[in-house]
């Protein structure tokens, strides 16, 4: 069902173009995802298109909040033009690291019917004691597993867990590229170091580990002990999780 709903979504193209929406929530493996099709020669990326706009429309104090308004479009509209728009850099194809909580009430969704979309998810305990290494206060809606799941419900796609990607990137990327009627390229397994130029100005905070890396980490260890806040943070997003894993191909 999903490879038939995708693959109508790229031949309704009818030119061969294809934009991918990648919807995750952070430290979710989604940087590494964007500098893999950022390795391809046939694709332009995008970091977190909305994230000025959610910083400016919300207040909300994140780590170089003035910067990321200051560097980034401010308006969900044009934000949303610019998504269907040309693609950059007259590349064939078009790769979007989309967060889910950057969609808060108003923001237009309805670009992305014309995208392909695909939902990273990774398991909550996870997330959560990586995310809190860079944030000391962290929330569900920080972490975007609700309104990951409002989003799939809203425009469908594809759902993939990056603990199965982690395990064999090779063989899971080449099934993700199947799934989405694209050639696989083996170029997905490797980048240069020290960050794509495409990067958010937030990279500088973030994007450390991934930026010293020049492919996908191995596979992931042991599940993280939590106590506290952090595993009531987590087990309040099992729910979300659950919902988006039991449809993920593998």
């Amino acid at each position: 069902m999903f490879h038939e709903f995708l693959t109508a979504s790229v031949a309704e193209k009818g030119d061969g173009e294809m934009r991918i929406a990648m919807w995750s929530g952070p430290r979710n493996l989604s940087t590494a995802m964007m500098y893999s099709f950022g390795a391809r020669s046939d694709f332009a990326v995008w970091d977190e298109p909305f994230y000025g706009a959610y910083l400016a429309a919300t207040g909300i104090d994140h780590p170089m909040r003035a910067e990321t308004i200051a560097n980034a479009e401010t308006d969900p509209e044009k934000v949303a033009q610019r998504c269907l728009g040309p693609i950059p850099n007259s590349k064939s194809h078009f790769y979007m690291k989309h967060m889910p909580h950057h969609m808060v009430e108003g923001f237009p969704l309805d670009w992305a019917d014309e995208c392909i979309n695909v939902h990273l998810i990774r398991h909550p305990a996870r997330v959560v004691a990586s995310y809190a290494a860079k944030r000391e206060t962290v929330t569900l809606d920080d972490i975007g597993y609700r309104q990951q799941v409002d989003v799939y419900e809203r425009v469908g796609g594809l759902v993939v867990d990056s603990f199965d990607i982690r395990q064999n990137p090779g063989k899971f990327l080449a099934r993700l590229c199947a799934e989405i009627g694209l050639p696989f390229d083996d170029a997905m397994l490797r980048w240069s170091s020290g960050g794509h130029p495409q990067d958010g100005v937030w990279a500088a905070h973030w994007y450390g580990a991934v930026h010293r890396s020049t492919g996908f980490a191995g596979p992931e260890g042991e599940m993280p002990e939590l106590d506290g806040d952090a595993a009531a943070l987590a087990e309040e997003a099992v729910p979300y999780f659950n919902v988006l894993k039991s449809v993920a191909i593998s």
